[in-house]
């Protein structure tokens, strides 16, 4: 097959022009359940002898499509859709843990996967340790007999953190654990953790990857052997799996992917250098800043910082709710990656799981905010944050 570049690929995908009937947008399989010919054929699908669907929940052409075209864009052998981006972090774990293993995972993670692995994970015998991966020794120094796993993300929401993807995959394979990273604040047209020697890649797909706020989704890639392991266990009989309708629409999504990204990455950096020099925020939290400890890693392990930004606000955080409430075009919302200006306050909203210790220990304190730069004029992005300053 001819190798197209990225942006090529989010249009295409590796099977483009397969349908039978020529249709240029690919159908939607909106069906729960595949007929056989005859009891024969029935048979011998359930008995993997013969390639074919047979109900949704085990798959479906419209989230094979998906799939596939996912796991091209991460360079990875194959992917499982999964109904939520929860739905990707718990597969991905679940497939490969049981009771008396351990985890060592970033210490700044997203709310809901906090709350997994330190609430969830233990009550089935499983140990977690949250480690600051930014220190040089930190990964060593977690290290148990029983480890089997190194969870993380970068950037690490909602800090903005950058981590060191060869480090973390290099410490994985030297002591066999599995490596999964969260990219889904960068996809894999800003990052490939595969580069870098990660096994298993996550991506919360209601995000940058649908890019229209209608859906909840998540995306696992990896491995052949990985993603048969996930599909056949913990997708199979837990279920967290993707609706067809909901794959067909990233799979629209995905179509204007790469200059979505373009158009956020360049916005944000706009706005994250407004707000660096503005009197009433005392750190802006951005990649794409010299002033960032992750800017080294632009042009290295990342092709741009994307479209998030974090920032702290002089003063209480009465005034960090003064300031978000007077916002007119930002929207006040939780996630991210959307054409709306989504701002949010992280200690009473995504991060909330966390107790206040856990959360100021993970550098998420009283007066953060959380920008995800959508895509209107950022000239009125601009106009709109400047406003509401004066409120305070």
């Amino acid at each position: 097959m001819t190798k197209f570049h990225d942006d090529t690929n989010c249009i295409h995908g590796p099977s483009h022009n397969e349908d039978p009937y020529g249709a240029l947008t690919a159908p939607l399989y909106q069906t729960s359940t595949f007929h056989f010919k005859d009891a024969a054929q029935g048979a011998a699908r359930f008995a993997g002898e013969e390639p074919g669907y047979i109900y949704t929940r085990l798959g479906n052409p419209t989230t094979r499509e998906l799939e596939e075209k996912v796991a091209a864009l991460e360079e990875m052998d194959d992917a499982a859709a999964t109904a939520t981006g929860m739905g990707a972090v718990s597969a991905s774990v679940l497939s490969f843990l049981q009771s008396g293993d351990h985890l060592i995972a970033s210490k700044a993670l997203y709310g809901c996967s906090f709350a997994l692995f330190s609430h969830m994970l233990p009550k089935f015998g499983i140990e977690v340790t949250f480690v600051d991966m930014t220190q040089p020794d930190a990964l060593q120094n977690a290290l148990q007999p029983n480890s089997k796993m190194v969870f993380a993300e970068t950037p690490i929401n909602p800090t903005m953190t950058v981590l060191d993807l060869d480090m973390i995959g290099k410490f994985a394979k030297q002591n066999g654990l599995i490596s999964v990273i969260d990219n889904t604040f960068l996809t894999p047209l800003l990052q490939k953790p595969k580069h870098f020697g990660i096994d298993i890649i996550i991506h919360s797909a209601t995000k940058y990857l649908n890019g229209h706020g209608d859906v909840v989704a998540g995306i696992v890639c990896g491995s052949k052997e990985h993603i048969e392991t996930i599909k056949l266990t913990v997708l199979k009989d837990i279920g967290a799996t993707i609706s067809p309708h909901d794959a067909w629409l990233i799979n629209r999504g995905l179509k204007t992917l790469s200059v979505r990204m373009e158009r956020h990455c360049a916005s944000a950096q706009r706005v994250a250098e407004y707000l660096e020099g503005h009197p009433k925020v005392n750190e802006v939290y951005y990649p794409g800043l010299p002033s960032h400890p992750g800017h080294r890693f632009l042009g290295k392990q990342m092709k741009g910082a994307g479209g998030v930004i974090a920032f702290e606000i002089n003063g209480t955080l009465e005034n960090g709710e003064a300031f978000i409430n007077a916002t007119k075009l930002c929207t006040l919302a939780v996630s991210l990656g959307d054409p709306e200006t989504l701002i949010q306050h992280p200690a009473s909203m995504t991060h909330s799981p966390y107790t206040r210790e856990e959360r100021l220990a993970a550098g998420i304190s009283d007066g953060l905010i959380r920008l995800s730069v959508g895509l209107e004029n950022v000239e009125d992005i601009i106009a709109d944050l400047e406003q509401a300053f004066s409120h305070f």
